[in-house]
């Protein structure tokens, strides 16, 4: 099972609350078979102990460490807000990135998108991006 898919990817998502978007996320991450549906919890959990957004318009919900064993398959759901979503203290995420990693993949994963993220010039593509493929060919993920 490849960790991005097209159907991980959600353009236009219309601005909703942090909670709505890491709830969305979540969501795709359980309905394409990456997680089972408690891990969504562990990802609300994640955000009210520390939250999730990372800088340049992006957040990246993960889950608590106790909640790993509701990960099926490593997997990242691309979750793109034209407008926006307010994650506190003045940070708006562009993009939301719900991200699942069985093992040692968790970290690899997360590492990537860290570095595909700390240059604008990705977050610019992938916050305008006008299809999957676009998002998919920025991240580099298989």
């Amino acid at each position: 099972m490849n960790i991005l898919q097209k159907e991980n990817i959600l353009l236009n998502v219309p601005t909703e609350s942090k909670i709505d978007a890491i709830t969305r996320v979540g969501q795709r991450l359980v309905e394409n078979g990456y997680v089972e549906a408690p891990y969504i919890e562990g990802m609300l959990k994640r955000e009210e102990s520390m939250t999730t957004y990372i800088g340049n318009h992006v957040a990246i919900p993960h889950s608590m460490p106790e909640y790993v064993s509701h990960i099926l398959h490593s997997g990242i759901v691309v979750a793109q807000y034209p407008n926006g979503v307010d994650f506190g203290n003045g940070n708006v995420a562009k993009l939301v990135i719900g991200i699942a990693g069985k093992g040692d993949d968790h970290m690899e994963v997360l590492s990537r998108l860290a570095e595909v993220c700390m240059e604008m010039e990705n977050v610019d593509k992938l916050a305008n991006a006008a299809s999957a493929q676009e998002i998919m060919e920025v991240i580099g993920v298989e």
